[in-house]
């Protein structure tokens, strides 16, 4: 990164996500090249109208050549990291700044036989919903997914406000059981979480 870059900020509100979002959709064009890509992250949280502060936008795709392809669609905004394999990680990994914010494209190479985890396996592919915004409609993965991955972070800021969401709005508590499972969250905390979501 050009030391005379200034860092990605954080998103501000939904609001400025969409616009953000709207920009960046507008330069990879998945509608045009048939790009297949899930938000994932905070943002695919916020997206859905879950009160959270979000870091960047995280963009999660099967193919490394996608990554090449977003990295190239967005060659006209600063790029912090070209794409490039991340072996701890197992992820093929590219970052740009679009007006201040983080955008991140990436593979997970890790197989797993799930569909339970938010960018391992199946999970994110199977378990999404399409989130208009502006022209464009954005798979954004669940929000059961996003959930375990904040309880298996233990970050209680993010989860709590995840649960109170999902107890309005309804959640599919089999999916969360497993991920819960699968992500080797604490029995306690497993049983508390499925107590709040069954609360009216």
């Amino acid at each position: 990164m050009d030391q005379n870059q200034a860092r990605p900020r954080p998103l501000r509100d939904q609001a400025e996500l969409r616009k953000i979002l709207s920009t960046v959709l507008g330069q990879i064009d998945p509608d045009a090249t048939g790009l297949g890509y899930r938000l994932v992250g905070t943002s695919a949280a916020l997206l859905q109208g879950v009160e959270l502060p979000a870091g960047d936008i995280d963009i999660l795709v099967s193919r490394r050549d996608d990554v090449d392809s977003i990295a190239a669609a967005l060659s006209r905004f600063p790029c912090l990291r070209p794409p490039v394999w991340l072996p701890d990680a197992r992820q093929y990994f590219a970052h740009h700044q679009v007006d201040g914010i983080g955008v991140e494209a990436s593979t997970v190479e890790r197989p797993a036989d799930t569909d339970a985890l938010e960018c391992i396996g199946a999970g994110p592919w199977q378990h999404y919903v399409q989130v208009q915004c502006g022209k464009h409609r954005v798979p954004a993965v669940r929000l059961e997914l996003r959930l375990v991955s904040e309880l298996y972070r233990d970050r209680p800021d993010r989860y709590l406000p995840l649960i109170d969401h999902m107890r309005v709005h309804g959640a599919e508590l089999q999916l969360v059981q497993k991920g819960m499972a699968e992500r080797g969250v604490q029995p306690a905390l497993q049983a508390r979480v499925l107590d709040l979501l069954r609360r009216p």
